[in-house]
């Protein structure tokens, strides 16, 4: 049996380590389970630098050094996978996660000393690739690049110098086969129990020992600047003009969507585990969209979620201090697929907050992002969610491709009616996602043409790396926002005024570039005249 050391790679680097990896804790199991050896190194929690990290690697003779994690892990994940081939010329180096996923053919070229990677789900495919490594290393090889991988499904290598890959890896149908997560193997007591704290609620920003689930796997929507990481049926095997395989998402007109959710009883059950082992009084549901999963199962999904939850004992009840036995709970909604009822169910049961993806409340806009929300849906859903009792989070972006004034001021004025204070993220196209397909021509050339450079530069949406806007610029977009937190309208009409005027747009023609007009302009006069 291998002895595997799991790495998880350090992300949002600007914050606390909150998240115990979901996806490396399943894995870890699923190793376990099969009979093989497993340490864990969490670097994200960690953070203890290069020097760290080596130790850690020097520390005994693995066989298998396994990384993955998300896109923007990925200048933490090309440095582990360097000090892992050098520490360790031997081990088989595999990667996985949506880094990988999003763009095998690149991702496999720039951190070459990767063996073989796990394409989409690898919850079957992982266990696989470890039979190999077992039959290899028992036959005396350990040349992971001779070996050829491509029998099994899901898998990227090299083959004689060239990229191959296994067949198209079906996702597991029923997720209640998959065990709990290792979370023994992650420093919670010191780690991750100190930072369970979240302000989003009351209870989230008093809660002490919080740990998070995926209830499920997929969304009905089709938003332009969504990845599902080839776990809801948007990934594709093609064939390019060459004849040669690659991996395609989201592109225009080319939507699958599977949806896959845990039973209520897998769920509820798992929870009291977590209760009665780890004492928490907090879960968060990672899922995309606990509404999507409610719509699907006919509306009884969350109502039988809440009434295990009562069921076995799970309710919060607080004591004279304000302290609580229980656990509360949040997650994710959709401002089109909930209403009051399973609202104020979800209260009773514990729910304490719900995020919701409002993105823009400008009509024009949000008819372009493929959720099928308008403003009056976003407004009634967090009424209604105030109204039952629960934190409504409203999530925003700004710099959208048609973004203009008017739906800045729109955004403005809606903040206004509901009296909510956001800061929203900036349209960021992540690999995966319809804004990367169609704008990856652009985001190369703002990058001197090294996508990788891109790849490092990419953050949780907080800053802006390459800009998708067709009307505003990186500068002009930092502008905006900040006018748009302190409610300075008189800032956003004074600044229309140079805009036009930079950009020959007369008053009252709409205030938009085509794209025709957009490729031709210089973007330096609009910046110097914002500097002075």
């Amino acid at each position: 049996m291998a002895k595997i050391l799991f790495i998880n790679p350090v992300v949002r680097e600007e914050d606390v380590p909150k998240h115990v990896p979901y996806g490396i804790a399943l894995l870890a199991s699923i190793a376990m389970e099969k009979g093989h050896l497993v340490q864990i190194y969490d670097e994200n929690a960690w953070r203890k630098g290069p020097e760290v990290l080596r130790q850690v690697l020097e520390a005994d003779e693995w066989e298998v050094i396994a990384v993955g994690g998300i896109t923007t892990a990925y200048g933490s994940i090309k440095n582990i996978v360097t000090t892992s081939r050098d520490v360790h010329p031997g081990a088989c180096i595999m990667l996985g996660g949506g880094v990988l996923t999003s763009l095998p053919k690149e991702t496999m070229t720039w951190l070459h000393q990767v063996d073989v990677g796990a394409v989409g789900e690898a919850f079957v495919t992982f266990p696989e690739l470890l039979e190999v490594v077992d039959r290899e290393r028992a036959a005396g090889n350990t040349d992971w690049k001779s070996v050829d991988w491509t029998a099994i499904d899901g898998t990227v290598s090299w083959k004689e110098g060239n990229l191959a890959y296994g067949g198209e890896r079906s996702l597991i149908p029923e997720l209640d086969e998959l065990p709990y997560p290792a979370w023994d193997l992650f420093p919670l007591e010191e780690v991750y129990f100190p930072n369970s704290s979240i302000l989003y609620s009351e209870e989230g920003y008093q809660a002490t020992r919080r740990l998070d689930i995926n209830g499920s796997f997929g969304c009905s929507m089709v938003c332009r600047y969504c990845y599902h990481l080839g776990l809801a049926g948007d990934l594709r095997y093609e064939k390019d003009e060459k004849g040669e395989t690659k991996v395609a998402f989201d592109e225009p007109g080319k939507y699958t969507r599977v949806i896959r959710y845990h039973s209520p009883e897998y769920i509820v059950k798992m929870v009291k585990h977590m209760y009665d082992k780890y004492r928490v009084n907090f879960v968060a549901f990672l899922d995309e969209n606990l509404m999507t999963m409610n719509r699907q199962s006919g509306g009884t999904w969350l109502p039988e979620i809440c009434r295990l939850w009562h069921e076995h004992g799970l309710v919060p009840q607080h004591d004279e201090d304000g302290a609580w036995e229980g656990v509360y709970w949040s997650g994710t909604s959709h401002a089109t697929l909930c209403d009051p009822e399973i609202l104020k169910t979800m209260k009773e049961a514990g729910c304490s907050y719900l995020i919701y993806g409002y993105e823009s409340f400008a009509p024009h806009v949000m008819k372009t992002i493929g959720k099928g929300a308008t403003p009056k849906s976003n407004e009634r859903s967090y009424r209604w969610t105030l109204e039952a009792g629960i934190r409504p989070i409203p999530n925003q972006i700004i710099g959208f491709p048609i973004e203009d004034f008017e739906s800045i001021r729109q955004n403005m004025r809606a903040w206004d009616k509901l009296g909510i204070m956001v800061k929203p993220f900036f349209a960021t196209a992540y690999p995966g996602s319809e804004w990367f397909t169609v704008n990856r021509e652009s985001i190369e050339e703002q990058y001197e043409g090294d996508l990788e450079a891109y790849i490092l530069d990419l953050g949780d949406a907080t800053t802006i790396t390459a800009t998708i806007s067709k009307n505003f610029n990186a500068v002009e977009l930092y502008g905006l926002r900040e006018a748009m937190v302190q409610r300075n309208y008189r800032m956003v009409d004074q600044y229309e005024g140079i805009w036009r005027e930079n950009h020959r747009i007369p008053e009252g023609a709409p205030s938009t570039l085509v794209e025709p007009k957009r490729k031709k302009r210089k973007r330096a006069p609009a910046l110097r005249v914002l500097a002075s």
